[in-house]
């Protein structure tokens, strides 16, 4: 499989009736260039206008200087009008540079100085304008709420002085804090009405801006066919009014957005028109730059080769600015890649190399001339170096510095490259530029560690970690820089980390034991928020003998050259163990079991069962019974979490039949507190019937009459199982179990995680916004949710993930869900039994699943574990 982009994709500019941060789109800033009255003192104007001009060419630094010349020039002369004005660019500029103390001071003078005149008309266009500006700030530091609230009030403001643009835009940029909030159902109904909105746009020139601006944002919240069909109606509408300039970049996010659909030659496509469309040197390298990463990607490497001489020609050809140095830097990346292909990387130890390491390496058939020397790439950084420091751009100089730093590490010269790592760490720590500093604390990691600093080296990756914790939001789909592929260049870091922690034995510390557990606990909620592209997990640290003190939890950790396990008893001191196994192997064996699992016929099974026991339990089994252990809770990793460990066989008993079974992405996502038991009410759910290019499931009302015999409950089944149905009934009726036995599928992609009902599939986020809708009261808080016939997508080994963030996502505190469709007959008799247990409020959750899969196991008819392993419980078992 070819390698995930990870490098910058560059993002072509939303519209140019706005001034927009390249660092922090796709929201948008809806400025207005003039509005400058005759009596004005000339000089500030100049002033101003020569900051703004030094905004779009991205000299931040000297945008600056100019405009707090033109700020006190106006305030020296009283303009209020127009100091508001400067102030709220010199807000955007600094947001630019990651200088958020100053931004703030700047926007919130801007507005004390409007407010007092907030009714006056020819104010009213400037509050638009730092409104907008505010909100963008306030997303930008992950005050999501206000960032809302503030656009609101700039829609109002421009609504009132009939601007179109800066009306749109600012509903545009409520859809990004709506999606940061959690609340999709009112982000869509806001894309909705925007989209009505640009398609009845008689204004050629707002219709095809705003449609891409539109395009961008659905690109970035992840509904890409959307986000497709608007980018193509905003091509149309530039092609119309013959505009190279938006057609060119109408091209280049169709292309980005081809990209994430992982249509790579329709992408390709898309890059090399945009590129021909425009004579723009700017716009041209930018297609042509993701054209030769897209390449690489594909392994076309003759293809990209002879793109480079025109691509290094364009890069004479652009003007002093950000876009300079980053392009510089986007083409070290491909270059580095192309090496790495051609086999010429020798130091597999730096995130400028990890970035390209999830792909096959070529082997080499035909010789290719005129690839780079490593002296020719470090002279482009070097330039890149020269040039930020010119500009007096400290991000764009922490991250060319980093780079380089990279470079000598490759060339294994560890003095420089530490050197300049750490100048590189300085300056993004320095602008808080977590996204930045997070890579070079990873770097420096790397390096102390090749040279024998291990405890050194610990402490860098633990910054790392602390970085990546502090760019919580921005991970997720604020940022589109920071939209890097999450296995490449995130989760190296936790599992290097741990390794680190845990790579002798013998000398594993307590305190090593728990910052490994807590780094992988770390890392499990970052890869569900990277699910959902939202941060949208509260977290605290739970002990498990706060939760119940007769479980313990097992944590397996799939690290390059071994397994290693960490486990929790009951008063007792962490301990792990390690299986020095690839994480090939591994994986090998994992599906092994999967596959062979579902073949209700025969017993091939049992060995990797056995296996999978071996490395998980039997090392610790006679301390489990030793400890009085009833449950045992898995905080499963990698594709572990697609495979029953209910069916763990130690060569006599499956482990179900021993113990309790329990899975939590970690137990910061758990409610510790247990509710009040009482007698028992559900609102069940049900398909029989086929629907779209589902199957029937005629046993579904045989599962629904079994539940209705165990506990009081209101049935919806076939034409009465509507989504708003379905959401009224859980707003209205406030019953503990929710259960819903309908087709539905589990993948690592939050757009394809559903479930279906009568009238439509309900996706992650719409049954989140559904079962959430009774409101957060703890009294009210749904206890369990059973979904009874889903299943993770096939030859997906991630796709339990989509489980996982289903059951944090859902506002249970538990949920019951199968990894695979088993037979809807075995599921009416399993389910039956299990209320009938859960209905005694003595037994526990995870303890009724026991039982119930005991009594399939021992019904001759049932007892491949086919027909039982399948259903896991995830989150409180108690």
């Amino acid at each position: 499989m070819p390698a995930k982009y990870p490098q910058i994709i560059w993002a072509a500019a939303l519209t140019p009736l706005v001034i927009l941060s390249s660092s922090i789109p796709p929201v948008i800033a809806a400025v207005n260039q003039t509005q400058i009255s005759a009596t004005a003192n000339a000089n500030a104007i100049q002033l101003m206008q020569q900051g703004i001009n030094f905004y779009q060419a991205e000299q931040f630094a000297a945008a600056v200087k100019v405009l707090q010349q033109a700020v006190q020039a106006f305030r020296t002369e009283g303009n209020t009008l127009h100091q508001a004005q400067a102030l709220n660019y010199l807000s955007l500029v600094y947001q630019e540079l990651g200088q958020w103390t100053p931004a703030t001071q700047a926007i919130a003078e801007s507005l004390q100085l409007l407010q007092p005149q907030h009714k006056s008309r020819e104010y009213l266009p400037i509050l638009a304008q730092s409104l907008n500006t505010q909100g963008h700030l306030q997303l930008a530091q992950g005050q999501a709420e206000k960032a809302l609230e503030t656009w609101q009030q700039a829609a109002t403001t421009y609504n009132k002085i009939g601007d179109r643009t800066g009306s749109i835009g600012s509903q545009i940029n409520q859809v990004q804090a709506l999606k940061a909030l959690g609340l999709y159902r009112r982000a869509l109904t806001s894309l909705n009405s925007v989209k009505q909105i640009l398609q009845q746009e008689p204004d050629l020139l707002i219709k095809t801006t705003g449609l891409r601006s539109l395009g961008n944002v659905l690109q970035v919240i992840g509904d890409l066919p959307q986000s497709e069909t608007v980018l193509r109606e905003s091509l149309v509408a530039a092609q119309k009014m013959r505009s190279p300039q938006n057609e060119s970049a109408a091209l280049l996010s169709l292309g980005n957005t081809s990209r994430a659909q992982q249509n790579l030659q329709n992408a390709l496509s898309y890059y090399q028109q945009a590129t021909s469309v425009t004579n723009s040197p700017h716009q041209k390298i930018q297609a042509q730059l993701n054209q030769l990463s897209l390449l690489l990607e594909t392994q076309q490497l003759s293809d990209a080769q002879a793109l480079l001489p025109e691509i290094q020609s364009l890069l004479t050809q652009i003007p002093l600015s950000r876009t300079a140095v980053n392009s510089r830097i986007n083409l070290v990346q491909s270059l580095i890649c192309l090496k790495q292909q051609e086999g010429q990387i020798s130091v597999q130890s730096s995130p400028i190399v990890q970035q390209c390491a999830t792909g096959e390496v070529r082997e080499k058939t035909q010789e290719l001339s005129s690839v780079p020397s490593w002296s020719e790439i470090g002279q482009l950084l070097a330039t890149a170096v020269q040039q930020a420091r010119t500009l007096q751009d400290q991000r764009a100089e922490a991250q060319a510095l980093g780079y380089l730093g990279g470079l000598y590490q490759q060339t294994q010269q560890w003095s420089d490259a530490q050197k300049l790592t750490e100048q590189a760490l300085l300056l993004a720590q320095t602008i808080n530029a977590s996204d930045i500093a997070y890579r070079w604390q990873w770097q420096l990691g790397r390096l102390l560690n090749a040279t024998g600093k291990t405890q050194k080296a610990i402490a860098s990756y633990t910054d790392a970690v602390s970085s990546l914790k502090a760019l919580r939001n921005d991970l997720v789909g604020i940022n589109p820089e920071l939209q890097f592929s999450f296995r490449d260049s995130v989760e190296p870091v936790y599992r290097e980390l741990v390794s680190l922690l845990l790579q002798s034995p013998s000398t594993a510390s307590q305190k090593n034991l728990a910052q490994a557990r807590d780094a992988i606990e770390a890392l499990q909620v970052a890869e569900i928020e990277n699910f959902f592209r939202t941060a949208c997990l509260d977290t605290q640290p739970v002990q498990i003998d706060q939760v119940d003190q007769a479980a313990a939890v097992i944590y397996p950790i799939i690290l390059g050259d071994r397994l290693e396990v960490i486990v929790s008893l009951p008063k007792q001191p962490l301990r792990h163990y390690a299986t020095p196994l690839s994480a090939n192997r591994v994986e090998s064996i994992v599906e092994g079991l999967r596959q062979t699992v579902f073949t209700q016929t025969s017993r091939r099974y049992l060995p990797f069962a056995a296996e999978v026991y071996n490395w998980l339990i039997r090392p610790v089994a006679a301390d489990l019974e030793k400890t009085g252990v009833k449950t045992i809770v898995f905080v499963l990793d990698g594709a572990m979490r697609n495979i029953p460990m209910a069916a763990l066989y130690d060569g006599k008993q499956y482990l179900v039949e021993k113990y309790s079974i329990a899975l939590t992405p970690g137990l910061q996502l758990l409610d510790p507190q247990p509710l009040a038991r009482e007698r028992l009410k559900a609102l069940t759910a049900g398909l029989t019937e086929a629907r779209e290019s589902f199957a029937a499931l005629p046993n579904v009302k045989l599962e629904l009459e079994q539940i209705q015999s165990e506990v009081p409950s209101r049935v919806l089944l076939n034409q009465e199982f509507t989504t708003n149905t379905l959401q009224n009934e859980v707003q209205s009726s406030p019953v503990p179990v929710v259960h819903l036995a309908t087709h539905g599928q589990f993948s690592s992609k939050a757009e394809e995680t559903f479930i279906l009902s009568w009238d439509s599939a309900i996706d992650v986020n719409q049954l989140n916004t559904i079962l959430r809708s009774r409101g957060n009261n703890r009294q009210n808080a749904i206890e369990l949710l059973v979904l009874s016939a889903c299943e993770t997508v096939a030859g997906d080994k991630r796709a339990a993930l989509g489980l996982a963030g289903m059951a944090v996502r859902a506002g249970a505190r538990s949920t019951l869900a199968t990894l695979w469709s088993v037979s809807d007959f075995a599921t009416a008799s399993l389910m039956g039994q299990f209320y009938q247990e859960y209905a005694n409020t003595s037994v526990t959750k995870a303890e009724a699943l026991r039982r119930a899969q005991q009594t399939l196991l021992k019904d001759p008819k049932y007892e491949h574990p086919y027909f039982w392993a399948a259903y896991v419980l995830v989150g409180n078992w108690l």
